[in-house]
C-alpha cells in the first residue's frame, strides 16, 4: 500500500499527466491503494478476532475448559474465513490493477511518444540481459558471506556488470531486501519500453544475388 502511494505520488507529479488518458492509468493506480487497504484492514481483523489460546497468571482467573475452547474456535471460524477471503479477493484486485497500470503506462507512452521520457542507451548485451529477465523467473541469490549470484529463469548464470547497470537505470527492480533469501527480480515500466523502443536492429538477409545477364553466344547470328 505504501509503495503504490509513493508510486501514485512521483505519476502525478511527473509530465505524464500530459499524456492523453494518462488519469484512468492514475485512477487505476488510485484503486490499487484502496483496494491494498480494504485487505490490511481485514487481515487486521481476523488477527484481532482470532481467539488465542495462553498461560493465566498464577492465580488469575482459571483457564477455559477444553469444550469452551472448542466453542470460542467454532464461533470464530467463519469470521476468520469471511476476513480473509476478502483480503484475498481484494489482494487481488490489487494485482490485477497492478498489471492493467503497467501496461497502460507502455501504451500511452507508445503511442504519444512526444511525452516519452529520455532512457538509458543499452549495448546490445544489456538489451539482452533484460530480454531474459522479461521472460520471467530471474532470481538474485545474496547468502551472508557469499557472492551475490543472478539466475534467469532458465538457470542460466546473468553477469553482474549488465545486470547492475539494469538495475541502477532502474529498468528492473528486485523485490524484497532481505539478504538471505532468494529474491524475485522484475521488469519495470522503464525496462518495458526500453525493450520496446531499443531493440536492436536484426542483421537483414542478404538477397540472393541476380544472375548475370546472358552473354552472347558464339554461334549466335548477327
Amino acid at each position: 500500500m505504501s509503495r503504490s502511494l509513493v508510486r501514485l505520488s512521483v505519476l502525478d507529479g511527473s509530465q505524464y499527466t500530459a499524456v492523453p488518458g494518462s488519469r484512468f492509468c492514475l485512477d487505476t493506480l488510485s484503486g490499487v491503494t484502496a483496494s491494498a487497504s480494504i485487505a490490511a484492514s481485514q487481515l487486521a481483523r481476523a488477527v484481532g478476532d482470532n481467539p488465542l489460546d495462553g498461560a493465566v497468571f498464577a492465580g488469575g482467573p482459571p483457564v477455559d475448559a477444553e469444550s469452551v475452547r472448542q466453542a470460542r474456535h467454532a464461533e470464530a471460524s467463519p469470521v476468520l474465513a469471511e476476513s480473509l477471503a476478502t483480503a484475498a479477493q481484494h489482494l487481488e484486485l490489487s494485482a490485477t490493477c497492478c498489471q492493467y497500470t503497467a501496461s497502460a503506462i507502455v501504451r500511452d507512452l507508445t503511442e504519444h511518444p512526444e511525452h516519452r521520457p529520455d532512457l538509458p542507451k543499452l549495448s546490445p548485451s544489456q538489451y539482452a540481459v533484460l530480454e531474459r529477465i522479461a521472460q520471467g523467473g530471474t532470481r538474485r541469490y545474496a547468502p551472508r558471506n557469499r557472492p551475490v549470484r543472478v539466475t534467469d529463469g532458465d538457470g542460466r548464470t546473468i553477469h553482474a556488470k549488465p545486470f547492475g547497470v539494469l538495475e541502477r537505470e532502474r529498468l528492473i527492480r528486485v523485490a524484497g531486501t532481505s539478504s538471505y533469501v532468494s529474491q524475485d527480480v522484475v521488469v519495470t515500466a522503464a525496462g518495458q519500453l526500453a525493450l520496446d523502443f531499443q531493440q536492436p536492429h536484426r542483421a537483414q538477409a542478404t538477397s540472393p544475388a541476380k544472375p548475370p545477364a546472358p552473354g552472347h553466344t558464339a554461334g549466335r547470328k548477327r
